[in-house]
């Protein structure tokens, strides 16, 4: 009999670890997955794709929650406020960085201290884009004719406080020519902008004006990227021209701040291996977007630079939320 009470002793540990470990796995139930933005948006697409590579992985669903508004800062604040226990996420893009600036007065948190990075997932180029009857055909010849035009050219912008937007801001700055921005309520749109003859060159995003371009409606001139884009490999950077002027429309994630690290290890894991998926390989491709996958580190250096970097153009600029 003793035997036996030592070995129900010897085995009880065992019977209360295995479901503590059981539990402690990360994620044991379904993970909202905060996008800032509306349904049917790139940034919506792109979240709901890496979602289901997400829960097909894991077996656990990752939610897709729609929270629009004042440019992407109230889903951000939601996140914010949210729990730190890495089942509610964060999936924005650049503006996050355009808006600590831009919003600064609307900005109810810190980007940098109340949210922990996890991962940047991709890279969209902007492409700088005019339309078939302005006579150049290059960034050269572009500026050329900006100087010798009195009142200088009409330029587009996505939405106000966009990275289409600043990249406007950001050519008048660095080719030092003149101009008027014309902001639109979306890609689509500023796009029609160009094509309609409306505006006279635009920096838009890959997605919106790749099928102008095919079609022939648009002439492409440069790409925003540091680097050549993978989706336009023969045009050049605008860095090329103008060293330092580089933009992109960037995805990222981020947990509330003081999220647990397995949480976010555990993400930044699924990411970069539905990243490696052909589903999502092959709809990055046909929508202009380039993969990255990075560290934690990595996404935060890319943030505090953004922040570093709009700052300047809106001061420069003297730009104000319209």
């Amino acid at each position: 009999m003793n035997k036996t009470v030592l070995f129900v002793i010897s085995i009880i540990p065992g019977l209360i670890s295995a479901p503590v470990n059981a539990q402690s796995e990360f994620p044991d139930k379904p993970v909202r997955l905060v996008v800032p933005f509306s349904a049917g948006g790139g940034t919506d697409i792109q979240g709901r794709l890496l979602a289901e590579k997400m829960r097909q992985s894991t077996g656990q669903s990752f939610l897709v929650d729609n929270r629009t508004g004042a440019g992407g800062l109230i889903g951000a604040d939601i996140v914010v406020q949210s729990p730190p226990d890495g089942y509610t996420v964060l999936f924005t893009t650049a503006t996050i960085a355009v808006n600590t600036t831009m919003q600064k007065k609307n900005m109810k948190f810190d980007a940098l201290k109340d949210l922990d990075p996890v991962t940047w997932v991709s890279s969209a180029p902007l492409v700088l884009v005019v339309h078939p009857s302005i006579p150049v055909k290059s960034v050269k010849e572009l500026v050329a004719l900006a100087n010798r035009t009195p009142a200088g050219l009409n330029l587009g912008g996505n939405t106000p406080g966009s990275t289409s937007h600043l990249s406007a801001e950001m050519f008048k700055q660095f080719a030092n020519v003149k101009g008027v921005t014309i902001l639109y309520k979306g890609g689509g749109p500023a796009s029609m902008g160009v094509v309609s003859g409306e505006i006279d060159l635009l920096f838009g995003t890959a997605p919106s004006s790749m099928p102008h371009l095919v079609s022939k409606r648009l002439r492409a001139l440069a790409v925003t990227t540091e680097n050549r884009a993978s989706v336009l490999p023969d045009l050049p950077t605008m860095n090329s021209f103008y060293p330092g002027f580089v933009s992109d429309n960037w995805y990222a994630m981020f947990l509330p701040k003081g999220s647990p690290a397995e949480a976010a290890s555990k993400i930044n894991s699924e990411v970069k291996k539905a990243l490696s998926a052909k589903e999502v390989s092959d709809f990055y491709s046909r929508e202009g977007l380039d993969p990255v996958g990075s560290t934690a580190g990595e996404l935060t250096a890319k943030l505090k630079a953004e922040i570093v970097k709009y700052a300047k153009v809106i001061r420069d600029g003297n730009i104000r939320m319209r």
